[in-house]
């Protein structure tokens, strides 16, 4: 055996190594960052995502996009948790995060080639991106809960760029109502706002400026029979998960009917069942049920006959919201249901948009709905995203209690204080440093692209205005294309969103530079009909795939 290579994989395997493995990670990783970049800001475009089905959504929020996108890069998909990890942390700054991401890759790739190891490059990347969070909280501005003008400013320029900018006036006033209602101050003096309580319903042929806040929750159904009352005011409401249909047998069974009396007794049989489960309802004192499953035909009739008004289908998520705000449980087995199970409430009838408004009573409920109008589904989609987004950076000021002024004025000013970090650091990480500092001013650059403005001239002027030590909060207004104090314009952004936005991609940028050997049981290549398998076919297969899908 000696001189002789040890085969160890399969036929079908294929190995990538060193330069090459990392060319082709960072190559996929960039694909996914150049994907969404045209989104940010504004002025970013949006994408038209179409399904294998055929379903089309139109949308430039950044982590829906990569979400719809049909990714089969295994680089690729850790960047995508970026962008999820993002969302589910801060709520917004998706399309940020990812960017940053690819530049410092692109950034790294070059450090690469001047022969810098990839740990040096990550070491300096974990120095940089530590005290970068710590530049941010400098610069950062505190909030006063009560300030409702700089809390709105932080809901609209979330919105703006995004279906919602239109009437970004009267969706952030209503977004602020909305998260004062449900805010909670705890005992060391903070606030909390629980995201459970806030619950948003859609419906289209309105305008969007008939958008409204409501206090409760807004069903979406109709009475099971005509017969049942349309509303009740002193409801007693039961919420319920089990069907209120004949119950099957467990196992599969036949039953044999010979004559008319059999049939009659079968079905007389069923209707007891019926009646019994209804009257446990109307056993428990309830007036009006929510129930999750089905229920039969009879049972709606007896159930109308107890002037109880019935709901079937009602959605997991409208029931679990219903149980904040009426401070109720759910119902899983009627034989065990008791008047302790039933809340009081208020149950009213829209008969135009078809809506059932709930409001609970108990001191303990709590929970509001924002419904929001639109004329097409395609808008009220869009729309519903903005205003998701806005809801969560608007939570997260008033817990986390700090803002950033916008328009790539963060991104300047840490990039430049990152620069004078780097002095301090030794050794080529140092060059990691400021290859970091580099990478945060992509965000400036690219708002000034999408607005159809010189960024390199952005830029330069960017910087130079930072220079001064009390002008840390100029920042590009991309709508006049001026350069201006943007936390005086209401430019501002959640201080813990940029922060999350520079752990996420620099811990994802750190993962795949730490990547040098790629083996896989099958195919590499996005490209499934080029044979090759080699480095440079798999960037360009996974670009050319993403390039074909926007």
């Amino acid at each position: 055996m000696q001189g002789q290579p040890m085969i160890i994989m399969g036929d079908d395997a294929q190995r990538v190594k060193d330069r090459d493995a990392q060319e082709h990670n960072i190559s996929a990783a960039r694909a996914v960052a150049d994907a969404v970049r045209s989104t940010l800001g504004p002025k970013g475009m949006d994408k038209m995502l179409v399904s294998s089905m055929g379903d089309v959504t139109v949308t430039n929020d950044g982590v829906t996009i990569l979400q719809e996108m049909d990714i089969d890069n295994p680089t690729a998909e850790m960047i995508v948790e970026v962008a999820e990890t993002q969302e589910d942390e801060a709520g917004d700054g998706t399309t940020t995060a990812v960017a940053i991401a690819g530049e410092l890759l692109k950034n790294a790739e070059d450090l690469l080639e001047r022969d810098i190891h990839p740990t040096a490059i990550i070491k300096g990347y974990n120095l940089a991106a530590e005290q970068a969070r710590e530049e941010v909280d400098n610069v950062a501005v505190d909030v006063d809960p009560d300030d409702k003008d700089l809390i709105r400013s932080v809901a609209e320029t979330s919105m703006t760029g995004k279906g919602a900018e239109l009437d970004k006036e009267l969706l952030s006033s209503i977004i602020y109502d909305a998260v004062n209602q449900v805010a909670v101050e705890t005992n060391d003096g903070g606030i909390v706002v629980d995201a459970a309580n806030i619950n948003i319903e859609t419906q289209t042929g309105h305008g969007v400026n008939e958008s409204q806040l409501l206090r409760g929750a807004a069903i979406s159904k109709d009475p099971v029979h005509d017969q049942m009352p349309a509303a009740v005011e002193d409801a007693d409401v039961l919420l319920l998960n089990e069907a209120i249909e004949v119950e099957e047998a467990e196992a599969d069974t036949s039953v044999n009917i010979e004559s008319p009396d059999q049939l009659q007794s079968f079905l007389d049989q069923e209707e007891k069942q019926l009646k019994e489960k209804v009257q446990q309802i109307a056993d428990t004192g309830a007036n009006v049920v929510f129930c999750q499953k089905g229920i039969d035909d009879m049972a709606q009739h007896y159930l109308a006959k107890e002037g109880i008004l019935a709901v079937r289908r009602t959605k997991k998520s409208d029931i679990e919201f219903l149980t904040n705000v009426l401070d109720a449980s759910v119902v899983t087995d009627l034989d065990a249901a008791s008047e302790a199970d039933v809340v009081a409430g208020s149950v009213t009838r829209d008969s135009d948009d078809e809506l059932f408004y709930v409001e609970g009573e108990s001191e303990q409920a709590h929970g509001v709905t924002l419904l929001l109008r639109g004329s097409t589904d395609h808008v009220v989609d869009e729309l519903e995203r903005g205003v998701s987004d806005a809801l969560d950076v608007s939570a997260q000021t008033l817990s986390d209690g700090r803002v950033l002024p916008g328009g790539g004025a963060t991104e300047v000013e840490v990039a430049s204080r990152l620069r004078d970090f780097a002095d301090s650091v030794s050794g080529r990480e140092q060059l990691a440093v400021e290859a970091f500092a580099d990478s945060l001013e992509l965000v400036p650059r690219v708002l000034a692209e999408n607005a159809g403005l010189d960024s390199i001239d952005t830029l330069v002027d960017l910087r130079s205005a930072h220079e001064n030590d009390d002008d840390e909060h100029i920042g590009l207004n991309v709508l006049s294309g001026d350069l201006e104090d943007t936390f005086e314009a209401g430019v501002v952004e959640p201080a813990h969103a940029k922060e999350q936005a520079v752990t996420s991609a620099s811990e994802a940028a750190n993962l795949v530079l730490k990547i040098d050997d790629i083996i896989s049981a099958g195919d590499l290549s996005t490209d499934k009909g080029d044979d090759d398998g080699g480095a440079g076919g798999m960037g360009g297969g996974m670009g050319g795939g993403m390039g074909g899908m926007m």
